[in-house]
């Protein structure tokens, strides 16, 4: 899916790590959550309280999930799913576009 109707999208952005990670809030009209981001190149470590699904849009990075010992790499059109209450390292390797779903 390219675009979204029938949102209400935050107009201040999240950023993090010194403005190389930023996100903008989507609320949908049944109260589900998304995020629209852009990551620049580095490595990250990220929290969920939820647990969410990564939509790679553009971009490619790599991923080092809770409990696993290999980083996985994930591009364009390729997702993963990381479990609630957790923490995660990302590597990216070029800018990448992102849309972050959070499941109940």
């Amino acid at each position: 899916m390219d675009e979204f109707a029938g949102v209400t999208v935050n107009k201040s952005a999240n950023i993090y790590f010194d403005g190389n990670v930023s996100s903008r809030k989507i609320t949908f009209a049944d109260g589900s959550v998304k995020t629209l981001g852009v990551m620049l190149p580095g490595e990250y470590e990220f929290g969920t309280e939820k647990a969410e699904i990564m939509d790679i849009t553009t971009g490619e990075l790599s991923v080092l999930l809770p409990e696993s010992h290999e980083w996985e790499t994930f591009k364009a059109g390729e997702s993963f799913n990381v479990p609630a209450d957790s923490s995660f390292q990302i590597k990216v390797a070029e800018v990448t576009d992102y849309c972050c779903s959070y499941v109940d």
